[in-house]
Formats: C-alpha cells, structure tokens, sequence
C-alpha cells in the first residue's frame, strides 16, 4: 500500500507521533485497519489497553482505550518531539496553557499531555529519536492542523514553547501560506495553524495519506464511520474530513492530488 518505505527521522519540536483514545480497541481496530491498510501489534498496557499500528514493518500510530469510565471524547491527539519535556511543561504553564498528564516517564522516554490556551489538547514526548517519526508512505500520517480562533495567538504560543525561531531553518522552519501558519521541517510541510469554524472547540486534526481520497471517504462509510466533508481539493492534497465508528473526527488526503 506504501508509495515509499522512507523513514523521516523524529525532529524536536516538531509532530512526531499520534494516537487515538478510543472507547473500544477492537472497534477501533476494525475500522482503522481496513480503512488505512494498519496490523496491529500489542504495547506495554500500563495506561490501559494499547497497540500500534504498523505499515510495512513501521510504526506509524497509536490506539487506547478509555477504561476510566469518564465520558472522554473518542479523539487523535499529535505529539511533539522535544529535548526536555520538564522545560516545556513549564513554558506551557508560563504561556496560559493547561498541562494534564505528566510529565512522566513512559517507555523508556517521558511524555506530557496538555491543552493550549483555546483549549487544543496536545502532547509531546521525549526520547529515542527513532521511535516515533512520521513517514512518507500510504496509511501514514503526514500532516497534522490546529483548527482554532485565533491561529496568529496560537502561532504565538506554540512558537514559543517549542522555541520554533530558535532552531535550525532546515529542520523547523515557520511560513505563512495558503491562509495558515505552515511549519515545515526537512524539507516538508508537516503541520499548519489555521482559523476553525465558528462554534467548533480548537483542536489539532490528524491527516493520513491514501492512494485515493474519494475511494477512502467511501470505505470509512461502509465501516460505520461517516463523511464530514465531502472530499474537495486544496494546495496541499485532496482532503476528506471523516469521523469513525466511535465519533473520532480525523482526515485522508492523496498528497498527489
């Protein structure tokens, strides 16, 4: 199903991993599997129930299950890669930010998990760099956008709590096209600010690359999921907005469309 088997190595501060919060695992499984072409394979279930969705021998995301008994929404949530995640804990603090989960330490590296000022909830992760990456193949991530209400405000805090100005132009670089915030990182656009609708809670959504955009939004239907946005055209790929069998909203894009 892949168009390549090239791993692009994790970068700091910039996404480098997602994972789902389902209410069921199986459920999510069937979904997901089929839809992106994913096996599965266990993980250390010290959360809860876990796995890891694999492309030609790599992994490319992550599944739970909410076994609290809370109400949590059925969400994807992007993680950051960074240095130190004690550092960033505390700049989102100073910036207005809500930390969570953490940090704590977790599979040989420490994670966090926190909600930005408008109320997107995000995580980021430090440790082994070739642990978590995004890849350049088909049922992989491959772009990841902050839907929010002020994306210049939310730039801001971002920028300045993963020290985007900071770094290397070749591996984090910051632009301003098509309307969004763009954050490109080896030569890539990865992930993107931009302004949500009106009434619609900030959040981060996650895109997954698909040979074909119209023929995925059709299958997610016939797996129980739903069209949230009929599959359309932008500068970036041909997108379709989708929800899952559990209600989680995610996209597919065809990065050749």
């Amino acid at each position: 199903m892949s168009k390549t088997k090239v791993q692009v190595p994790c970068v700091a501060a910039a996404p480098c991993w997602v994972s789902l919060m389902a209410r069921d695992l199986t459920t999510a499984q069937e979904f997901y599997g089929p839809l992106l072409g994913w096996d599965f394979e266990g993980a250390p279930d010290r959360l809860g129930p876990y796995a890891r969705a694999v492309v030609d021998g790599f992994e490319v995301a992550g599944l739970g299950a909410n076994t609290t008994g809370s109400a949590l929404p059925v969400a994807w949530t992007t993680y950051f890669g960074t240095e130190n995640v004690d550092t960033v804990a505390g700049r989102v603090r100073e910036r207005g930010g809500t930390m969570a989960v953490g940090p704590l330490s977790f599979e040989g590296g420490r994670l966090g998990l926190a909600a930005d000022p408008g109320g997107a909830t995000f995580g980021f992760w430090q440790g082994e760099t070739g642990r978590v990456a995004y890849y350049e193949c088909q049922g992989a991530p491959v772009w990841t956008e902050l839907r929010t209400h002020d994306p210049f405000a939310a730039a801001l805090f971002y920028g300045l709590v993963f020290d985007w100005d900071g770094r290397d132009k070749e591996l984090i670089d910051v632009r301003y096209e098509n309307e969004r915030v763009v954050l490109r990182s080896v030569g890539r656009s990865i992930a993107a600010i931009t302004r949500g609708a009106e009434g619609r809670r900030p959040a981060w959504e996650v895109f997954f690359s698909v040979a074909d955009t119209d023929a995925a939004a059709e299958e997610a239907g016939r797996l129980g999921g739903e069209i949230l946005k009929a599959p359309f055209t932008t500068p970036y790929g041909r997108v379709a907005e989708l929800r899952d069998a559990e209600g989680g909203r995610f996209s597919v894009i065809d990065r050749a469309g």
